[in-house]
Parts: structure tokens; sequence; C-alpha cells
């Protein structure tokens, strides 16, 4: 099941989309994201209206306001049921309220409650936050703008009765009903080699020595793909620091008071001159029925289940001689191509991609649990580690429930794990990779697929460098408080991002090759951050 995203009624109908307006900000690994959605609701009636909206696992959302009618509306931070109850006194008596809560099973959705939406009344959303960006196999920096801000419309001519095109009416491409604009501002100390877009943009503006950068997107984009950017900065293998000053008129020895420091690690670390060789490699597949919807919402947009497929086919080809291996899929129930385990040789490989040609998404429901229980439950083949990898889109009923599982498991393996489609769900697939010391990648079109295959096969036979510490030298009177969790290990190919809150006496900051220091009205994104 695909859940339904933007501004919604009681029954789950969108309220019309009129326009989406969305500034962005990158300094070094950090995305600052400002977006602003009009409403309206063209009924004769009142509408009680909840909005929905995916964001990134590793993001923030820190501020959100709703304008209705020309009355403003800010939320505040309540405990939990305190702010259920004064929603409900609201909405009681007419008036408008809303309640912004995360998910209940997953920290990538979050769900605010608008109250009551008169006849004809506009309603313009605006919600702010950070996010730190993931890197490509090629070192490029990737930020996606959010599904739910490039709402889904059937285009005439696309495929019908897939999940992704339930219920939403089928409209030209140039006759959308909205509009979208985005601006995007881009630093980094670095220095920037380029920036890449699957749509078009306009002319992108270098400033100083191309450590600035301000782009926007071209006027006519069709709104047929969520929008994505690729940024590749010219010494990235370069340890970097980025203090961030606090906010003037607050008091000292608080968070938004004290400078916010990110250290930024990225190593090239030369491969290891041999490889491990053994393992057992189980792969675990998705086959439920929204992995039959296409990657995306483009004209012969590829089938997610094909996409995990081919990522899978791509490793099995690849895996070393004398390993084990096993194949499962899951849905509402699971099976496995072979009872046990079995050595990988020319002959169970070639059996293993038979029968996963012949995989189709016809297992009903998303239930991952089970396979997981079974896996962990079978005896360890000795000298060979379990490398799990795990192909989904996320779709799960509890995912906190699966990240439990899977960390209650991770001495004993590591998972890696690929998020397939647009909007798979990033909590779950980067959750399962995070506690289990695996890596996450994310399948969104063809053109990335296969090294994203190899460098998660690449990690899981390489060893990690271990031991990793981080010492700090810093002027007398100041001193780090460690926000992020200490790091211990670091793949070959993987970044370590740090945050800490310096406290103490600062002394005049300027900025130099390897630290550049942010002015307090830069939006405050590793404050943001460093706090989430």
């Amino acid at each position: 099941m695909v859940r339904p995203c933007g501004l919604l009624t009681d029954q789950k109908k969108p309220v019309p989309l009129k326009s989406i307006s969305v500034t962005l900000t990158i300094s070094e690994f950090v995305a600052g994201v400002s977006a602003t959605l009009n409403y309206e609701n063209e009924e004769k009636v009142p509408l009680e209206v909840v909005f929905v909206f995916p964001v990134d696992e590793d993001s923030a959302v820190y501020s959100f306001e709703a304008m209705v009618d020309g009355k403003k509306i800010v939320a505040e931070l309540q405990d939990k049921n305190e702010a259920r109850t004064s929603y409900e006194n609201a909405i009681s008596q007419g008036h408008q309220a809303f309640l912004l809560e995360e998910d209940d099973s997953s920290r990538d959705v979050f769900c605010c409650n608008l109250g009551n939406l008169p006849p004809g009344s506009k309603a313009a959303l605006s919600l702010k936050y950070v996010q730190e960006l993931p890197l490509e196999a090629d070192g490029a920096l990737r930020y996606v703008l959010p599904a739910v801000l490039n709402p889904r419309y059937q285009l005439s001519g696309g495929p019908e009765g897939s999940c992704l095109t339930m219920k939403t009416p089928v409209v030209p491409v140039e006759d959308l009903p909205y509009t979208l604009s985005m601006d995007a501002t881009i630093t980094s100390q670095h220095g920037i080699e380029r920036v890449q877009c699957n749509c078009p943009l306009s002319a992108t503006e270098y400033l100083g020595d191309k450590t600035s950068a301000q782009i926007s997107l071209a006027d006519g984009h069709k709104f047929d793909r969520d929008v994505e950017l690729l940024i590749y900065y010219r010494e990235v293998h370069t340890p970097s620091v980025a203090v961030e000053m606090g906010k003037p008129a607050t008091k000292p020895d608080c968070l938004m008071g004290d400078p916010s420091a990110m250290v930024s690690f990225y190593p090239n670390i030369p491969e290891a001159q041999s490889a491990i060789t053994c393992g057992e490699f189980i792969f675990l597949m998705d086959r439920s029925g929204s992995m039959g919807c296409p990657m995306s919402n483009q004209d012969k947009s590829q089938l997610r289940i094909e996409a995990a497929k081919e990522t899978l086919i791509w490793l099995l080809k690849s895996l070393p001689i004398g390993c084990y291996f096993n194949i499962y899929g899951f849905g509402t129930f699971y099976e496995a191509f072979f009872q046990n385990s079995v050595k990988y040789t020319q002959d169970t490989m070639e059996e293993a991609l038979r029968r996963v040609k012949l995989m189709q998404a016809d297992l009903g429901g998303t239930e991952i649990l089970a396979p997981l229980k079974n896996i962990y439950s079978a005896a360890s083949i000795p000298g060979h580690p379990l490398q799990l990898f795990v192909f989904t889109d996320g779709e799960v009923d509890d995912t906190f429930s699966v990240i439990r599982e899977v960390k209650s498991n991770g001495l004993r393996h590591r998972c890696f794990s690929f998020g397939i489609g647009e909007g798979a769900s990033t909590s779950l697939i980067k959750g399962i990779a995070r506690v289990s010391g695996g890596t996450a990648e994310f399948i969104t079109g063809e053109e990335r697929m296969q090294s994203k295959a190899l460098r998660a096969l690449k990690r899981s036979l390489q060893p990690v460098v271990e031991d990793v510490s981080l010492g700090w030298n810093l002027p007398p009177g100041l001193a780090a408080k460690m926000l992020s969790p200490e790091p211990t290990v670091i793949f070959r190919g993987q970044r370590l991002i740090i945050y800490a809150q310096l406290t103490g006496k600062m002394p005049l900051h300027r900025s130099s090759p390897c630290c550049q220091v942010l002015p307090p009205d830069q939006g405050h994104g590793l404050h943001r951050y460093s706090s989430k």
C-alpha cells in the first residue's frame, strides 16, 4: 500500500493544490529546506483536513505554520497527550487548530491535523527542516525534493491501474493545476566542481572561487518526476570543520546560544589487498503488491520488482566462490529458495538466477518480521559471518519493530539495505542498516543501480576500519561537548559526520582553509540538525 500524501480530507481525498515554492540552502553536507504549499477548499462545505508529508530519516522538522484566510497559526511544542487534548477542544468549538505528530510506527512520516477548513478558504502551509545529505557511490551529495512537494497526478497516456496512480486525476502534462518553483544556494569550503539535476535548471551561477553556487528550476518543469540534485565537491576527501555561531540574544550554555561544530571525515581508504572470500549471504526480497508499482510516475518507468531483481542478479553473479547463500521472498507469507543456505557454485548460482527471473510481486502484504526471525534463528555457519541484503520499498506496518529485531541480532551480522523506488521508507531502509553496522542504498532509476549494488557488496567483503576516535585540539577556555554518537568503525567509501556544541570562551572567529565559520543568520542548520 502506498501512503497518500499532501493535504487530505478525512476520506483521504486530496484538497486541490495551487502552488509550491521551495528554498534550499546547502552548506557542506547539511541542507536547510523551506517550503510553502498553497491549497484551496473548492467544496461548499467545511472540510476537516490533515497534512501528511514524508521527510528523510536523517531530517529534523523545526518549524510549521498554517495561514488560513489571513489568520496565522504557529506550531508549539507540547506533551503529546496535552497537545491532542488542546486540538480536540479547539475543533469541537469550531476553531482552526492543528496537531503535528511524528507517525507512531515510522520516523519519516509526519502528520498534521489542521482541523476545519471553511468553504472557499485558502491555506498556505509552510514547513522548515534540516537534513544531512547522503553520498552516492561516485562521491556526489544527493538531495531529493520530498514526494509530498511534488504531488502525483496520473498523466494521460501513462500506465493505468498501478498503485501510484489510484484515485488521482488524469491530466495532460501541460494542464497540471499547480506550479512549482525551487531556488537553491550551495556553499562549501571544498569548492564546487559541478551540480547536476534530473530536471532542467536555469543557468548555474558560481560565486567566489566556486565555493558558492546558485541554481533554480527552469520554467516549464513537467512535474513528472521527483527533483534530484547531485552536487560534486572538488576536495571532498579533505577533512573539514564548519562552525556555526550561536544565535544572538540567546543565553550561553544552551544549544542555540553556543556555537555548533560539524566535523566531516570522508577518508580515501585504500582497498584491502585481500577481500573476504567467505561469508553467508542471505538476500531478502520484498514481493508484496506495492513492488508491482512503477519506480516513478514517468512514462515507461521500470517496475520496482524488476529493478530489485536486476540488482539482485548483479549481486549473485559477483559473489565469491566458496561462500554460502540463500534467497527469501516475502509478502503476507515468505518462502526460501533453499531449505538452508547452500554453497555458492556455478550450479547453485544458475539455479538461483533462473528462479530470480521468475519472481513476481504476488505475495500480498509486507510482513518482513517473520522471515527475519527465521533467518536469525538458523544456526551460524562456522567461518562464514552472516551478511543480510534487504530489498524493499519499505511499506511495512511497524518500522520500529523491524528495526528492533535487526538491532537485537546486530552483533552476529551486518545488514545492507536497498530502498526501491521513489518514496521508499528512509526510516526503515536506513534504520536497519544503521543498527547492524551495514549501509543503505536507494535505487530510484537505472542509471546508478549497478554501481550502488556493487558498492554494497564490496563493503560486505571488506573489513571495516575499527577503533576510530576523535580528539579535539581547542584554544584554552574552549571545550567541545559531543552531540553525535561516538564513532567506532568506518567502511571504505563511507563518510562520518560528527556534531559538537562548543562551550566557553570563543576566540575571534574567522574562516581558514580547513574551518569554515558561518554567521548566525544562515538558518542555524547545524544547530537544528545537531539537536536531532
